[in-house]
């Protein structure tokens, strides 16, 4: 069997064009030996996040979950900024989880940037200013009088000494008061806002054992995890001793389950579902013997849970009203006197999440408790859970963290950590959970779907003067679904002087999360779309209506903090507006028949987005996207265009992926249980992505979410544009937009 390094050569060197994907070549054609980087000596630590070695070589602790997002190689360079060392002398690896010692873990909502920026830099001054107090009483001066360049204090002669050999003494000098560490200026910056390559990519791509999937420990053995293929459903028999009989399998077990705790989130306290265990030394061996099984789930649990049934229940409540949740000014009011209505409705479906390393946990019990390697974006929380749902305490549980194959999300919800601890308690052994791909899409915790009718009404003018929203989301045991939230987070309710939000829910037994760019994903496909037909009803240009708006408003810009915690501001909006207007040609120049221009902005977790989308529509509704146009503003500066841009890209893709996508549900349970069934995006059809980024007068903030809720209304008004041909249902599909011509023709 080849190993993933071998494999990665392999299909890089017989890809068409040799494509060869993070090697260098010799002048004979054959892969070059890999630049690697060798960990260093553990060296002295200066606080929790900093060790140097005598040597010079830095040692910095990533506090934070890596899905990709380039958390693993961004953290370590706000430090190593403001400790003023050379990139190249830096060895990077995650750190323990532990709250008390390295503050809140995780990957999520695109906060990294926001909630580090300054706290990363000044952990990286502190343990500078201790080094300098070193030198300076080494060498008699005021620490004022020295500076430091490239891992070196430098005196006032230009005599230069290396940190290695300050660092013993440092450490044992009191940590300086923040209040008194002076951050460096963004013009004195070495490595931020330099282009810097993944700190794990080299070892990616030869294939190191970074992943979770990857995790090997003495006497590990494999498990799979049976559960019923219907949400909640009781287990009503299994044949455990067939399937002990399969070849390679060891053990073959039922577990109760435990249900979420009452207060908790529904995701963030998954409890444990009821199921089977099967283990042996084999992966392969112990999921074939799952066919033996022959389970019986209880009967009926999900029958009125259908993906149909849910779209007639939703057209039922938007015939009435649904429950107040937002209000500005009088609607009613300002309907009867406006010169047009335009009423319609929108539907976006359930989607999974795809990340493509599968669902996996390596758990070992201890005689403290148990010990866990996991690729999770919020570890400290999957260390609560497992603790709770099996009876321990916290501090009885370690968890190490792996870098993930994707999370998106969905490595938000650690039910596979708690899987993986319960087996391994049972069998008393270290224990590797590998979820088979079709568990991981059956079972995943998809976004849910939403429908919407919008009513809004534009006077003589052809200005917006109302705007209601009667949303339909999903509850389960009473509660919002998590993903599931109504607030509108987009422009309406800063740009019209009238609006009403509604909301009705139905009730649902599907496990539900948050996919990237979570409720900004669908509710930016709902209101940048209907936005678009209101340009259309008043006769203007969708950007000229747009910025009209967005202008009438420039005299009171900031609106109240919305429900992610920040204002919106209006012209920094209109800017990234302008700006990709611009850089697009948006009514430049006429295009050939069947290719559209279509644009959307979105205001999420943080950052303001305009984006373009030229899209080619084949005659029988087939269709691609050509080319994006991005302006994207996220503060004073871009800390790593490297993974900026990638960031921004990979955002934009996904996007056109979530539009093709949909999971249905048939009493219960999933239809679609593998990529076959849920088209992802493929190389042969991404389209060219032009970025650019507005720097402003504001803090950074992140970048893994923000880019993607535009692209997706973008697409569906560029088909518009191009075919005259209305889709407000998704997933985006030949069909739909084939009718959509019909019904216009009509």
């Amino acid at each position: 069997m080849q190993t993933r390094r071998q494999m990665l050569f392999t299909v890089g060197l017989s890809a068409a064009g040799a494509l060869l994907v993070g090697c260098n070549l010799l002048n004979d054609g054959k892969p070059a030996a890999p630049v690697r980087r060798k960990a260093p000596p553990a060296g002295t630590p200066l606080g929790d996040f900093v060790a140097i070695g005598r040597d010079g070589s830095v040692r910095l602790f990533a506090k934070n979950p890596e899905i990709g997002q380039g958390s693993k190689t961004l953290l370590p360079m706000l430090i190593a900024e403001e400790l003023d060392v050379a990139w190249d002398a830096v060895f990077v690896e995650f750190a323990a989880v532990d709250a008390k010692r390295f503050g809140p873990q995780f990957a999520g909502g695109s906060m990294m940037t926001p909630m580090n920026w300054e706290p990363m830099r000044q952990v990286g001054a502190a343990a500078r200013a201790l080094l300098v107090s070193a030198a300076a009483g080494r060498l008699k001066v005021e620490p004022s009088t020295l500076r430091t360049e490239a891992g070196h204090v430098i005196d006032a002669s230009g005599k230069k000494i290396p940190y290695g050999e300050l660092v013993a003494e440092a450490a044992k000098l009191p940590p300086p008061d923040v209040k008194s560490l002076t951050l460096k200026p963004k013009s004195a910056y070495r490595i931020l806002g330099k282009p810097k390559a993944g700190v794990d990519t080299d070892a990616i791509v030869h294939g190191d054992p970074l992943f979770g999937i990857d995790t090997e420990v003495e006497g590990l053995r494999y498990a799979v995890y049976v559960k019923a293929p219907v949400y909640g459903a009781p287990l009503v028999s299994a044949d455990l001793a067939a399937a002990k009989a399969m070849p390679g399998v060891e053990e073959v077990f039922a577990l109760e389950g435990v249900a979420p705790p009452k207060d908790g989130q529904i995701g963030l306290a998954p409890g444990l579902a009821p199921g089977v265990a099967i283990v042996g030394r084999n992966w392969w061996q112990v999921n074939r013997a799952r066919e033996a099984l022959n389970a019986k789930w209880a009967d009926g649990f999900g029958a009125q849970h259908d993906t149909g049934i849910y779209a007639a229940r939703a057209a039922e409540l938007l015939k009435g009203r649904g429950k107040p949740h937002e209000r500005i000014g009088n609607v009613d009011a300002a309907l009867g006197q406006a010169a047009r209505t335009v009423v319609a409705v929108y539907d976006a479906p359930f989607i999974p999440h795809l990340t493509l390393e599968p669902q996996n946990c390596t758990a070992r019990p201890t005689a403290k408790g148990l010990e866990i390697w996991a690729p999770t974006q919020f570890p400290q929380d999957g260390q609560a859970v497992v603790a709770q749902t099996l009876g321990l305490k916290p501090d009885q549980v370690t968890v190490h963290m792996r870098r993930c194959g994707g999370g998106f999300g969905r490595r938000i919800m650690n039910d596979y950590m708690v899987e993986a601890a319960a087996i391994a308690r049972h069998v008393k052994g270290p224990v590797k959970l590998l979820w088979s791909r079709e568990d991981d899409v059956a079972f995943d915790y998809f976004r849910p779907g939403n429908t919407h009718r919008l009513r809004a009404g534009i006077d003589a003018d052809g200005k917006v003067i109302a705007y209601d929203v009667h949303g339909v989301s999903y509850s389960r045991g009473g509660k919002l679904v998590d993903g599931g939230e109504l607030f509108l987070n987009a422009q309406p309710p800063f740009l019209v002087p009238n609006y009403r939000l509604e909301k009705s829910l139905i009730e649902t037994i599907v496990p539900t999360g948050w996919v990237r760019a979570p409720i900004s994903n669908t509710l930016s496909f709902v209101h940048e779309c209907f936005w678009d037909e209101l340009a259309a009803a008043a006769g203007k240009d969708p950007l000229a209506f747009r910025l009209e708006h967005m202008k009438a408003r420039f005299d009171s810009p900031v609106s109240k903090p919305g429900p992610e915690g920040a204002p919106f501001d209006v012209r920094r909006m209109a800017a990234v507006l302008e700006l990709v207007g611009k850089r697009s040609g948006w009514g430049a120049a006429k295009r050939p028949a069947g290719t559209g221009m279509g644009i959307a902005t979105y205001f999420s977790h943080l950052g303001y987005f305009a984006e373009v989308a030229q899209v080619k529509v084949a005659a029988d509704g087939a269709w691609r996207v050509e080319k994006v146009w991005v302006v994207g503003d996220c503060g004073s500066i871009i800390l790593n265009p490297s993974g900026a841009n990638a960031q921004v890209q990979g955002a934009v893709l996904d996007g056109i992926s979530q539009l093709r996508q949909e999971i249905r549900f048939e009493k219960g349970r999933a239809v679609q249980t593998n990529f076959d069934a849920v088209p992802m995006l493929r190389h042969s059809a991404a389209p060219e992505v032009d970025v650019h980024f507005h720097l402003t007068d504001h803090p950074p903030t992140g970048l893994g979410e923000p880019a993607l809720p535009p692209i997706i209304p973008a697409v569906v008004n560029a088909v518009y544009d191009a075919t005259g041909a209305r889709v407000r249902t998704l997933p985006l599909t030949a069909e739909r937009i084939q009718a959509a011509r019909t019904t216009r023709a009509a």
